[in-house]
């Protein structure tokens, strides 16, 4: 039967009483059999994983090949993120926007209250209290999550700073507060399933000016772990917008020169396009004297400096990677990454106890566990792993993490990029015009969907900033807010698009990618710091064949280049006639330049030849 639970830490927090009562109060409704005020230590850790292993949801890996590492499966309606029942309840719909779910948040609470009445009997209600970024730092915010899922304590203590050391940081009614439920009470009539979750119903639910987010139902990543996308990017960005900063699904990375100069990059790709092989690049051979080094691999909150530059952090302190498609030649550093300390999400199992995934190896090991926990049999056409599949491992493992990555006063940014998964008329690379058009170019990104959300995979939709999914507010008033942003920095970073997934017409892609795109980094870096050519294309700056550096990569001809660097006119004329759903859609609030920069672009299309390309070389 439950007891009221006391403070159990000597360390002093402002918020003690407030805590007390509301992690009380959580408990008596939702019925919890037990209250446990996480500390954060390494010895709850392994209790915990311990624990989920005697329930069966963790499976021990091999220690000899995966050090302190466990494997487990979710219940098959548990695999992604649900953006059909992610709400956004602020007090006024037109503040949630056309693009978010909304409900009103007394309508929305009388729900949940319901839903979550007796909702953890038979479990622990877990209180953890975290960080995201760097513990101290004027950037960082400060979150407590309340949860009955071990599994969630054991991924926020991985992927947050969190724990007892947090506890003095914690101000009255200035943290967000996090309530989150699987959904699964056991009443003691039958025993408990390896992975709880409520397979018909769940609920993801942010109010804003609450700073309060409530989930239900799902014990999934995003869904689950609250500090990620509910926290760091949907609450976050309307206290960015009210304080005057940036909340945004970026990896920050760092490129250093043979010269020792240190540039650093913030980059938004949609989800499983690419981002973690990114900002964990090694360069291709021919580019070895370039370095690159990860921040942040994610997520990434970016502040004005006095100086008049932006400074960014990654709030996290973990990296929650799709594994599929992962292998020493895309991302050598994330394998490196995941050697130890890791948990894997509905990867397939060798009979050795280690872990496998599609793209891994060319070889399918015989004898593998699927994601659903059954012998694997390849002929079925069905892949071993879930195509979302995750790893959660720290980020100090990570051998490429920047030596400033923990940064209380974050690294400066001196470039954007943005980047969809794009088979046709899109660019390898160009540079926007000015600020402004480079808002409106991440502002009309589209892309190709994946697995990472449910739904139709492969179909382009429009993801301004790569934010749709994660938005807190009114997407026109956030690219208002990137507008204004912008317009008193006294030299504003430079803005990019780029294309890695580009397709001729047999359906092969056009580019190499992976380390191969330092040498497309290597001229937006140049071009950063006044040191690259380029020509004016009708879409913006480009590169020509020889601005790039091709060293160790000869065979890659002036004409491949200017396949992967055609603008083609009639496509392009119906990609910006394409945005004018997106501009209906936002129609209220959307920005009056952007009709204006749309006339523009399409007047330069018009006046272009059918396929521009770039000039020949003059011999």
């Amino acid at each position: 039967m439950y007891q009221e639970s006391k403070f159990p830490f000597q360390q002093a927090s402002p918020a003690k009483s407030e805590l007390e009562t509301w992690v009380n109060s959580i408990a008596r409704h939702c019925e919890a059999d037990a209250i446990h005020w996480c500390d954060g230590s390494q010895t709850e850790y392994d209790s915990l994983c311990q624990l989920l292993v005697k329930k069966g949801t963790f499976i021990p890996l091999n220690p000899q090949k995966r050090p302190n590492s466990f494997a487990c499966f979710s219940d098959p309606s548990d695999v992604a993120r649900v953006e059909d029942k992610t709400f956004i309840c602020s007090r006024v719909k037109e503040d949630a926007g056309p693009t978010n779910n909304w409900m009103d948040p007394k309508e929305m609470k009388t729900i949940l209250n319901n839903l979550m009445e007796g909702s953890m009997k038979g479990r622990t209600l877990y209180v953890i209290p975290f960080c995201m970024g760097p513990v101290g730092s004027p950037f960082s915010r400060y979150g407590v999550q309340l949860t009955d899922s071990e599994y969630v304590v054991v991924n926020m203590r991985i992927m947050t700073r969190m724990g007892e050391d947090i506890l003095p940081h914690l101000q009255k009614k200035e943290y967000v507060r996090c309530l989150h439920t699987i959904g699964a009470p056991l009443d003691g009539s039958k025993p408990d399933v390896t992975w709880p979750c409520n397979p018909t119903t769940k609920y993801i639910t942010h109010f804003p000016e609450e700073r309060l987010i409530i989930s239900y139902g799902s014990g999934y990543g995003g869904n689950a772990l609250m500090g990620k996308k509910c926290f760091a990017l949907r609450i976050a960005s309307v206290m960015g917008k009210e304080e005057g900063w940036l909340a945004e699904h970026m990896l920050i990375l760092g490129v250093e020169s043979p010269e020792k100069e240190k540039t650093y990059v913030a980059a938004a790709f949609p989800s499983a396009c690419g981002k973690t092989n990114f900002s964990m690049m090694i360069p291709s051979k021919g580019m070895g004297d370039w370095k690159v080094t990860t921040v942040g691999d994610d997520i990434a909150w970016i502040h004005k400096g006095e100086d008049g530059r932006l400074y960014a952090i990654n709030p996290e302190a973990g990296y929650f990677g799709v594994a599929p498609g992962t292998n020493v030649k895309t991302n050598a550093n994330a394998i490196e990454s995941i050697r130890a300390n890791t948990i894997f999400t509905n990867v397939a199992i060798t009979k050795d106890k280690d872990v496998w995934w599609e793209g891994l190896t060319k070889e399918i090991p015989e004898g593998l566990t699927d994601w659903k926990g059954k012998p694997y049999d390849p002929k079925t056409g069905q892949p071993a792993a879930h195509p979302n599949s995750r790893f959660t491992a720290p980020a100090y493992q990570n051998p490429a993490i920047d030596p400033e990555w923990d940064n209380a006063k974050g690294v400066p940014v001196e470039a954007f990029v943005f980047g969809g998964r794009r088979s046709t008329a899109v660019p390898l690379v160009s540079q926007t015009f000015n600020w402004n058009f480079g808002v409106y170019s991440a502002a009309t990104m589209g892309s190709e969907t994946t697995a990472a959300a449910f739904g139709q995979v492969g179909v382009v939709r429009r993801d301004p900033f790569a934010m749709l999914p994660f938005m807190g507010y009114h997407m026109g008033d956030y690219v208002n807010h990137w507008l204004q942003f912008g317009r008193n920095l006294p030299n504003a970073p430079r803005i990019f698009n780029v294309n890695w997934f580009r397709k001729d017409e047999n359906g092969k892609f056009l580019w190499p990618g992976f380390g191969e795109n330092m040498r497309v980094l290597k001229w937006i870096v140049q071009r950063v710091h006044g040191g690259a050519s380029a020509v004016e294309s009708p879409i913006g700056w480009m590169p020509r064949y020889e601005d790039m550096d091709w060293t160790g990569i000869e065979d890659f001809s002036r004409e491949d280049f200017a396949k992967i660097m055609t603008v083609d006119r009639e496509p392009w004329k119906q990609e910006l006639l394409g945005h004018e759903e997106l501009f209906a859609k936002l129609y209220d609030r959307l920005p009056k330049e952007f009709y204006f920069m749309r006339e523009l672009l399409l007047s330069a299309l018009w006046r272009s030849p059918e396929h521009w390309a770039l000039e020949p070389e003059r011999v």
